[in-house]
């Protein structure tokens, strides 16, 4: 996948950097050749952008908020959503982001399972309410339903591209069982 951008009247070809975001981490950056990559289910990642100071940002969480009862610190804590949201404003206002100008896209928040308890839908909530009381504009969301997406976002142009996931495997995988090789007292498997 690439990414098009106007350049003196012609469109360029820009190279990509891409970074993985994985479950309760937050990245980044002031370099506009990157891309912030997730696969979401029930997790939301929130991108963020400041496109007059160049920097944005991707999170992805995995829970809102601990239950009641649940320690959230050290490691633990980044994969709720009131540690990620915090992190990620705090490390674009490092980069000179300015609150005000933020704007943001939220992604994912699928209930995957029929019949499980609706975690997606409660994480999806928590991150607009978030936002709201942050005050940072919510200019794009793809929240809900029961399936997978695939997120790359542009961070530093607010760019970004979604898309829904099926599951392509058959229901039953059939496989022949190989007998383990022996070589001396070492099983390979």
């Amino acid at each position: 996948m690439s990414f098009m951008t106007p350049v003196d009247n012609r469109t360029t070809l820009l190279p990509e950097k891409r970074i993985n975001v994985i479950q309760g981490t937050t990245k980044v950056t002031l370099d506009s050749a990157v891309v912030l990559t997730t696969v979401l289910g029930s997790c939301v990642a929130a991108c963020l952008f400041d496109g007059i100071a160049g920097v944005g940002g991707m999170n992805h969480f995995l829970l809102s908020e601990p239950r009641e009862g649940d320690l959230s610190f050290g490691a633990q804590s980044e994969r709720y959503g009131t540690y990620a949201m915090e992190l990620l404003i705090n490390e674009m206002l490092k980069a000179g982001a300015v609150r005000r100008r933020m704007r943001a896209h939220l992604y994912g928040g699928a209930n995957m399972h029929v019949g499980m308890q609706e975690i997606g839908s409660a994480n999806a909530r928590f991150a607009i309410d978030f936002l709201a009381r942050d005050g940072i504009s919510l200019t794009f969301s793809n929240l809900g339903g029961n399936a997978a997406r695939r997120v790359d976002f542009r961070a530093v142009k607010g760019q970004a591209r979604c898309r829904v996931l099926t599951d392509q495997l058959p229901v039953e995988i059939k496989t022949t069982p190989t007998p383990a090789a022996s070589m001396g007292d070492v099983e390979l498997f």
